[in-house]
């Protein structure tokens, strides 16, 4: 007899009762979550983690059936810290950063984990004696091979992680990222705020360049916890400003991109694309990176007629400036040789990494939260994610450039729809949520999906608060991508990526 699924279904931004998790052996645990993951199109792990149940833990995995706009859970309760557990990582090499989170926090074992080092040195780890000044780095015993190490500060101005290179000559053999260096306990401090407002503060301050997505992320979850709706205008507004925020990184991409090939007039002309962009937002909310418009239930900042009309404005002279200098920063000979075939990513890679966001679309998956868990405006329409084939540089350019237009078409219509004459609700900072609950929410960041899991507990406090950004599962794609190519075409494949220090470091 074929053995039974035993998971439950949850869509974006719905709660159920934790009680209904299923639980499962481990061995059942392990060869479910091999089996849901066989097929990369269909499926990936969105999120893994612990949480301390009496003198053991509980192991919750967080299944995205990308086909069905499902979210599968299940899990496995582990009765004592001294069980070794069959690592996951060896049949699925996605699990790798997971399994070494919940090690690093909690001191499960997992046997035959090829690489079982810190990941972001927490503050409460379990383990005090392991420190961020003696990370075990890779090392090569070759009298050919040299080792370049760059940070944790480098670059000036921009944040910390500490990259070391094995090289041969000038061609990097191997690359790895040590990152830690920003975390600040933001999933703890979740925990020990006691108001609506700090939690919603601490949300904005994940990683600033998604403080929009972020944010948009914690408020459904508590909106969600606490049988809170959202009026369709309210996630217009909310959809407009995400979009927003995806156009003006990506211009800013562009910027940085075409300023590491030393294309001078395309760092020129995107970088001043995009300040009309930040513009408008602080017109709007009084922050450029939106901070202060996302709030529980309702917002300070409803979107008026005037500030509709300055936006259409905005986008106009935008996008035919835009065009214009994006068909030539990628039909130059200068550019085409610094991008095309330049820190190449393969598609089987990716799929094994379990990458998201930008990463995954470049190498052909559609894999989108914005398709495949739709959340607010995108639940009424039937959106397609752009996506390219190539995985090097090149792509994860024009990538850029296809979502920006595609942010801008969206947008427009989203005004269409927008109802400036309607009373916008006012904030709640003082919700009731749900006891002995769990919420997944979604959204998707420029970077790719961003999943907040809360969970309650019997009196309606916050349990347990869980915060995956999408560099969680990229930034080991950046290191392959680095094999066999040029030292000197770290930069560009860097800048090309623009994947978060803070937001895998929390």
């Amino acid at each position: 007899m074929k053995a039974q699924n035993q998971y439950i279904k949850l869509k974006n931004g719905s709660p159920i009762l934790t009680a209904d998790i299923p639980v499962l052996s481990y061995n059942d645990f392990r060869v479910q979550t091999i089996k849901l993951l066989l097929d990369f199109d269909k499926a990936h792990c969105s999120n893994y983690f612990a949480i301390p149940k009496g003198i053991g833990f509980q192991l919750i995995v967080i299944i995205a059936a990308d086909v069905n706009h499902d979210f599968l859970v299940f899990s496995h309760q582990l009765l004592s810290i001294e069980t070794a557990l069959e690592s996951l990582t060896q049949d699925h090499f996605a699990f790798h950063i997971f399994e070494r989170e919940i090690h690093e926090n909690f001191n499960i074992q997992f046997l035959n984990h090829p690489w079982l080092k810190p990941v972001r040195f927490a503050h409460n780890r379990a383990d005090q004696s392991k420190q961020i000044a003696n990370y075990p780095f890779y090392h090569f015993d070759s009298t050919e091979m040299h080792e370049v190490s760059v940070g944790p500060i480098h670059a000036g101005i921009i944040e910390p992680g500490h990259f070391k290179f094995s090289c041969h000559g000038e061609t990097v053999k191997h690359l790895e990222i040590q990152l830690g260096w920003q975390h600040r306990g933001i999933e703890t401090l979740m925990l020990h705020k006691k108001t609506d407002l700090q939690r919603t503060l601490l949300a904005e301050s994940i990683t600033a360049d998604s403080a929009i997505a972020h944010t948009l992320a914690f408020v459904t979850a508590m909106e969600s916890l606490s049988q809170i709706k959202v009026d369709a205008n309210l996630n217009l507004e909310r959809t407009i400003a995400l979009e927003l925020e995806r156009l003006a990184i990506h211009t800013g991409d562009l910027c940085g991109m075409c300023t590491d090939v030393a294309y001078q007039l395309g760092s020129s002309v995107f970088n001043a694309l995009r300040t009309p962009i930040i513009n408008f937002t602080q017109r709007w909310c009084g922050n450029r990176f939106g901070k202060g418009l996302i709030r529980i239930g309702g917002t300070h900042y409803p979107l008026k007629e005037g500030l509709k009309s300055d936006l259409i404005l905005v986008l106009n002279e935008f996008e035919s400036r835009f065009v214009e200098m994006a068909e030539k920063t990628f039909n130059i000979p200068s550019v085409i040789k610094r991008f095309d075939g330049i820190g190449i990513i393969s598609k089987i890679n990716v799929g094994l990494l379990g990458c998201v966001g930008m990463v995954a679309k470049t190498v052909g998956y559609k894999r989108d939260i914005r398709l495949s868990h739709p959340f607010g405006y995108y639940k009424t329409v039937e959106f397609e994610p752009k996506t390219c084939i190539s995985g090097d540089v090149m792509a994860r350019g024009f990538l850029r450039y296809q979502e920006a237009l595609q942010s801008i078409q969206l947008i427009k219509t989203m005004l269409e729809l927008h109802k400036s004459e309607l009373v916008s609700s006012k904030p709640d900072y003082k919700v009731v949520l749900n006891p002995n609950s769990i919420c997944v929410s979604a959204t998707e960041g420029w970077r790719g999906e961003i999943i907040h899991t809360a969970l309650t507990d019997q009196n309606g406090q916050l349990e347990w608060y869980k915060i995956k950004d999408p560099s969680m599962h990229n930034w080991k794609a950046l290191e392959l991508s680095l094999r066999n190519i040029e030292i000197s075409d770290f930069p560009i494949n860097n800048k090309s990526y623009d994947l978060s220090y803070s937001g895998h470091d929390l």
